[in-house]
């Protein structure tokens, strides 16, 4: 696990505006996207307060490993960089930026967020769901299968699926309401229509760096090693599609219409002060496999953030009020680590690649104010959410505007979120 250092510092003095204190990105964070300022081509950018650092503009000032990766428009090669040249950089930066000196150089490189565009961060080769928040899946399994919520399986195995890269899209891009196969209860036949069920899911992406050759799998002891850092990512689901395609085999055309993700990726070098022990299992519960049984993960696998999810309707925007918080929760309800999810995916000699994206599934908590998704919250649509406009929902209706947030918290050291990862739903198209 990467150490805490001197980046981490509570009192760094950084001399951008209003970089100190800042809710998400104060200079102990450092997270990487790709960005445009205004009409220019897209490059590698560090987020410090509400400013862009262009690295394409610094890079003489940069480690020598980095240089030749800066006029990239997707991080994949950054990603793919050793953990020990990523610590060098995020040290370089800080240093720059806490150096007045430096300032007269680098001000010139520092973009308003507001005037930038925000891109994917990565090209991903491949996009992998995973289903690892334990209340999400009781609760789901409870609404389908009251007698038997969770399967044999669910606590030996790191569910997962294979998703759909190609929809994954930044933070910001409207989701159209998609057509699809859904079949009520007392139908005698499938309808195909727009979906009725809409709903959203709080989840956490991984990213990855380095990856591992075709049948060469990743031990759970080197997993953290293979982690470039993590995102928000919110997974679209159509439930009533997905409550008729998804015996025998799984999500489909449920979920794959479209997938939001938040567009820094926050390195696991920012979430070193964040890390603690994952959570001990119930009792009874067994012990994971050998093969995903570490100490030292499950001594700091865990991860201390809060995470959040709003919506803001339509009539909420028309009449200036703002987005009402429907849940929080925290990344502890995770069952698997991220690190038993890299290392379950590449078991099988599966190969991972830089830049491809994992997902941990809905991150619900145990209570009514902590689930992930309006198909918990409301019971699968019984008990519809009553918002202060006085509008009701079971899903989402179109004009709705979900964000996920997450933050991350210790006593003695700086806070640091993830940005926003929003999203507003668009009518079916004809």
């Amino acid at each position: 696990m990467t150490p805490i250092d001197e980046t981490h510092a509570i009192d760094l003095p950084c001399w951008v505006d209003g970089a100190i204190g800042h809710p998400d990105f104060p200079v102990q964070n450092l997270p990487f996207g790709i960005f445009s300022p205004g009409d220019g081509a897209a490059r590698p950018g560090v987020a410090i307060g509400d400013h862009i650092l262009d690295l394409s503009a610094i890079g003489d000032r940069l480690p020598d490993a980095v240089q030749p990766l800066l006029g990239d428009d997707s991080l994949n090669r950054i990603m793919a960089l050793p953990a020990a040249d990523r610590v060098a950089l995020r040290r370089a930066l800080s240093r720059l930026l806490c150096d007045r000196d430096a300032q007269p150089a680098l001000a010139p490189a520092l973009h308003a967020q507001a005037d930038c565009s925000l891109h994917l961060p990565a090209r991903i080769g491949d996009y992998t769901d995973f289903y690892v928040g334990i209340h999400h899946a009781t609760n789901v399994g409870t609404l389908f299968r009251p007698d038997n919520p969770l399967l044999p399986n669910y606590k030996y195995v790191p569910i997962g699926y294979h998703g759909r890269a190609s929809s994954v899209r930044p933070s910001g891009v409207p989701v159209v309401r998609p057509k699809g196969q859904s079949k009520a209860p007392d139908a005698a036949e499938p309808r195909f229509g727009p979906s009725a069920r809409l709903d959203y899911e709080l989840e956490l992406g991984i990213w990855i760096g380095q990856g591992n050759e075709l049948g060469d799998p990743i031990p759970v002891q080197n997993a953290a090693d293979h982690i470039a850092g993590f995102c928000l990512l919110n997974d679209w689901s159509a439930r009533d599609f997905q409550a008729w395609e998804y015996v025998p085999l799984g999500p489909f055309l449920a979920k794959n219409f479209h997938s939001t993700i938040s567009p820094w990726v926050i390195t696991p070098e920012a979430l070193a002060p964040f890390r603690q022990a994952q959570p001990a299992r119930p009792q009874g519960d067994p012990a994971p496999l050998p093969y995903l049984l570490d100490a030292q993960d499950q001594r700091h696998g865990g991860l201390a953030l809060d995470l959040a999810v709003s919506v803001r309707t339509a009539k909420m925007r028309d009449a200036g009020m703002p987005p009402f918080r429907l849940s929080q929760s925290r990344a502890e309800a995770m069952y698997w680590t991220a690190a038993q999810i890299v290392t379950h995916h590449a078991s099988n000699g599966c190969n991972l690649t830089p830049g491809d994206l994992l997902g941990t599934g809905t991150i619900s908590g145990p209570d009514q104010g902590s689930l992930g998704s309006l198909l918990e919250m409301t019971q699968g649509g019984k008990t519809p959410v009553i918002l202060p406009s006085g509008e009701r929902r079971s899903f989402l209706e179109d004009g709705d505007e979900v964000l996920l947030e997450a933050r991350a918290h210790r006593e003695g050291f700086a806070s640091i979120g993830f940005g926003e990862c929003r999203a507003t739903i668009l009518p079916v198209r004809a």
